[in-house]
């Protein structure tokens, strides 16, 4: 509302002799009407910006956990059946923290904050989703791929600490075009290879470790309630190894009872991080010694790190929450250069045995030896 201004030449009337006069105002100028009706129009697409949907989905840092911590007064990891020991140092899993896509719309807002961050990443929502998925679907994805990577970095801690863990092998599908399609079925259960018993999954990793592609096996199967040898011809893996090409459901007789409690967090990168956390508590040493140890990398039953996506946002919430040592993934390094956060370390591991090495060292005082990624 506009109110009218009394002229600032008008002097006071008889009638108003006897009561204080009202201050006087300057009057309003042009300027004075352009600059109110500029706010106004910044206010109102502040408001627009702040409501109208985007079709972009936006990921920054997201929160860091220390998997050696605890989450409302219960320990994040928790074993049994095995002695644990303390730890003076912190191992922190790290996070994306995203909006956009199905059932979380980005707004305008938020697409302008990503693209002035150097920390976030802006991309068409088609490009980050698949078409028709819904938001369901995606919680659903998500919270499987993290019981998976926690069992996975069950069994990989038990076998990197010299526990056997017994596995039944089975067979959950076939790849198209090898030799096992037609011969092995689902439910087949894998006992031996050319007469080895196959009682843990690594053992049959490094039979075929020990194998060119192209080479006939043996396997022995259990189908039906009946043994069954069935030959088949391996086939090559993408980094030249042999497979004989059959996807495989394990199930695993852990000797140690591990529990993992967290929420709120899926996917399956927190592998490496829950993996070295098992460790540090089964084993009297205090590797981490007082330091606090970023990281992150899916973890398979094997003690292989895998890559992982948003590499740039997990450094810059490990750097926030005052990281200075970071454990990522050898298939990220060429993502960090340029974007590693000053005076933090980016060491590049490929094995579970590789991070633990490495942690060690952080905590030992001599962590400034190990390769890195990019100079902090």
């Amino acid at each position: 509302m506009i109110c009218a201004v009394r002229d600032p030449e008008q002097t006071v009337g008889p009638s108003d002799a006897d009561e204080p006069s009202d201050p006087v105002r300057p009057a309003a100028t042009p300027r004075a009407f352009v600059l109110s009706g500029a706010m106004l129009v910044v206010s109102v697409l502040a408001g627009v910006l702040a409501v109208l949907p985007a079709p972009y989905a936006v990921n920054g840092p997201g929160p860091t956990r220390d998997v050696l911590g605890e989450v409302d007064g219960e320990p994040l990891i928790q074993v049994a059946g095995a002695q644990t020991y303390p730890s003076s140092g912190e191992l922190r899993l790290t996070t994306i923290a995203g909006t956009g896509g199905p059932g979380y719309p980005a707004y305008l807002a938020n697409v302008v904050q990503g693209w002035f961050s150097r920390s976030s990443v802006v991309q068409p929502v088609e490009v980050v989703y698949p078409q028709d998925v819904t938001r369901e679907q995606i919680d659903e994805s998500n919270a499987g791929a993290m019981v998976s990577s926690q069992e996975n970095a069950t069994v990989a801690a038990l076998t990197e600490l010299g526990y056997e863990v017994p596995a039944t092998l089975v067979v959950a599908g076939t790849v198209e075009g090898t030799d096992a399609e037609g011969r092995l079925e689902q439910g087949d259960v894998i006992t031996a290879m050319d007469g080895t018993p196959l009682r843990e999954y690594q053992t049959l990793v490094e039979r075929l470790g020990e194998l060119e592609p192209g080479a006939t096996v043996t396997l022995t199967v259990t189908r039906h309630g009946a043994e069954v040898d069935v030959p088949i011809v391996t086939g090559e893996r993408e980094d030249g190894g042999a497979r004989i090409g059959v996807y495989i459901d394990p199930s695993f007789d852990l000797p140690v009872d591990v529990t993992i409690n967290i929420e709120g967090i899926g996917g399956p990168s927190a592998g490496t991080m829950f993996a070295l956390g098992i460790v540090d508590l089964l084993t009297p040493e205090d590797e981490a010694d007082g330091q606090l140890v970023a990281g992150t990398g899916t973890m398979d039953v094997t003690g292989a790190v895998g890559r992982i996506g948003g590499i740039r946002q997990k450094l810059a919430g490990a750097a926030r929450d005052g990281a200075a040592w970071f454990l990522a993934p050898d298939g990220n390094c060429d993502e960090v250069v340029g974007y590693v956060p000053r005076g933090m370390r980016v060491v590049p591991v490929a094995t579970l045995h590789e991070a633990r090495e490495a942690l060690v060292a952080i905590g030992a005082g001599t962590g400034d030896d190990l390769p890195t990624c990019a100079a902090g």
